[in-house]
């Protein structure tokens, strides 16, 4: 049986991680120069395929083992975290080496907003991706997040349903 606490500390202990993983992102140093396009490439796709990889594993991880819903809310709050601050240096890095890329981003705010409204699918316009390599991050970013969220969700609906039917039973 769980405590009364474990509901408040998992919400103080997802907030935590959330609040380190802004912090990491607005006090990363990027003072590098990452104008070399095939490496800022390839770098973006060793990230990309990490964050593949990392999803990959919770999904597996979960469909073998269920997990307390609980604790399925915590991974995938920590993999959406991870997931848009990843998108968001890399639309960072792509307007700050090539400011044709966007209209309208010009900060790690203006990244970190762009992120979440892309992956929100809300798209107010006023952000945009000009440039084709912007266009074609966006485009995997929106694969991406329909992909990794739909099967995630379906993983936790599916094992918070069993879960539920298992307690009432």
């Amino acid at each position: 049986m769980r405590s009364p606490d474990s509901h408040g500390l998992r919400l103080l202990r997802n907030g935590i991680a959330v609040l380190c993983a802004l912090l990491i992102y607005y006090g990363i140093p990027l003072n590098l120069n990452f104008g070399d396009r095939v490496l800022g490439a390839v770098a973006f796709l060793i990230g990309f395929a990490g964050l593949a990889q990392l999803i990959d594993r919770h999904v597996r991880r979960l469909t073998a083992a269920p997990l307390r819903a609980g604790r399925q809310v915590d991974g995938i709050l920590l993999l959406l975290t991870v997931t848009i601050i990843f998108f968001a240096l890399t639309y960072y890095l792509l307007a700050r080496n090539d400011p044709a890329q966007f209209d309208g981003l010009e900060t790690r705010t203006d990244a970190l907003y762009y992120t979440i409204v892309t992956l929100g699918t809300v798209g107010y316009g006023d952000v945009r991706a000009t440039g084709q390599a912007a266009r074609i991050v966006t485009m995997l970013q929106i694969v991406f997040d329909l992909v990794v969220v739909g099967v995630l969700l379906a993983v936790a609906t599916g094992t918070i349903t069993r879960g539920l039917r298992g307690t009432s039973e």
